[in-house]
Parts: structure tokens; C-alpha cells; sequence
């Protein structure tokens, strides 16, 4: 099982740079057994960038969150406490492995109706198998 995560361009170009190693979520995938997850690089870009291997995932108050991966974050402080601004709890995707595609990919090109995940969705294949060939 893999996953397609919706990530704001400045963001997916920091993990592309490897200056972040954590991507941070309110709300968490439930399954367990996600062996990818393909970024989708929103507005302007639109398209797949690459995928990552999932290394843990934290999960604790954003203020706990924070203090023990704030080095790797690629996040400033007030970035990191706006987006998890009144939550209780947050999510820290450990970024494994990163691979990117030497030639991102148009989502609206090998599925019909392409909707962006306003979060995540989960997906029963390969998205570089599906769109490549």
C-alpha cells in the first residue's frame, strides 16, 4: 500500500534539498503497511515530484514535537506552530529514502478526474508504473 500526500511546493522543494526530514500532518494514515509515499506538489506545480520510504512516525503534542525534531524540520518555529495552531496532537513522518523523478509526473494525465488529496489518500499501486508506461 502506498500513499499520495498533497505538500505546498517551498515545502516539497525542501525535502527534494534534504534540508527536511520530518513531513508534518494534523490528522494520520491508519494503515500500517504504506511502503511509499508519492508527494504531490500542489499549486503552481501540480505534479508527482518523487516518493519517500515512511521511517518512524511521532506522534505528540506540537510543543514535544518540536523539541525533538525542530533540527530536522525544515521549518522555522512560528511555521511549524501555525500550521499545528489549536491541535492537541500532531504527526511527524520521518522521511526515509527520497526519490525523486527525473520527470515529475501529471497526475491528470494517467487518471481520470484527478482530484489532489486535500491530506492523503491511499493508493493499491505504483504511481510511476501506472504513469510511465
Amino acid at each position: 500500500m502506498n500513499v499520495l500526500l498533497s505538500i505546498k511546493p517551498v515545502y516539497a522543494s525542501r525535502i527534494m534539498a534534504g534540508t527536511k526530514k520530518y513531513e508534518f500532518r494534523r490528522s494520520i494514515f491508519r494503515r500500517k503497511d504504506i511502503n511509499s509515499v508519492y508527494i504531490y506538489s500542489s499549486y503552481p506545480v501540480k505534479k508527482i515530484i518523487g516518493k519517500f520510504t515512511v521511517g518512524k512516525i511521532l506522534e505528540d503534542r506540537p510543543d514535544l514535537l518540536w523539541e525533538t525534531v525542530k533540527d530536522q524540520s525544515g521549518l522555522d518555529e512560528s511555521e511549524f506552530f501555525k500550521y499545528f495552531a489549536g491541535k492537541s496532537k500532531g504527526f511527524a513522518i520521518e522521511i526515509g529514502e527520497f526519490m525523486p523523478f527525473k520527470n515529475p509526473i501529471d497526475p491528470r494525465k494517467c487518471y481520470d478526474n484527478f482530484i489532489p488529496p486535500q491530506s492523503f489518500y491511499y493508493l493499491d499501486h505504483d504511481i510511476e508504473q501506472i504513469c510511465q508506461s
